[in-house]
């Protein structure tokens, strides 16, 4: 069980992993960053009470603590946005283009000849040049 576990770690994908993690959490934080301190003052802006509270409505006009932030929610969701569009567009996209590009050379391909057609052409080349 412990030389399976250690050929897992072995193999290199776990510290592709671990620099994945790393990164996406740095970037994260950059995009929290943005969206907090840009994103969310103009979502407050339009709110328009006058009050620093922002964006939403108080369920108790006395009570601070009943605010419903609504500016938040949209901050969280243009962050989210904007996460998966760079992952999708950074990571995803390229990876792709890459596995199509690879494609052609994918043996599996049932496109291309197989391994038995390219054996028999090689056979029938070779019968041709000895009865040359």
């Amino acid at each position: 069980m412990l030389k399976g576990f250690k050929d897992f770690l072995m193999r290199g994908n776990v510290i592709d992993l671990a620099v994945a993690v790393v990164i996406g959490a740095a970037f994260t934080a950059i995009v929290k960053a943005f969206t907090d301190n840009i994103i969310q003052p103009l979502i407050n802006a339009i709110g328009g009470s006058g009050t620093a509270e922002g964006l939403g409505f108080k369920i108790l006009s006395d009570k601070a603590n009943t605010f419903v932030d609504i500016g938040s929610l949209i901050t969280a969701a243009i962050n989210f946005v904007v996460v998966a569009a760079v992952v999708y567009f950074v990571i995803v996209l390229p990876f792709e283009k890459l596995k199509s590009l690879n494609a052609s050379d994918d043996p599996a391909d049932p496109a291309g000849p197989t391994e038995a057609e390219l054996l028999g052409e090689i056979r029938d080349l070779l019968a041709a040049q000895k009865s040359a």
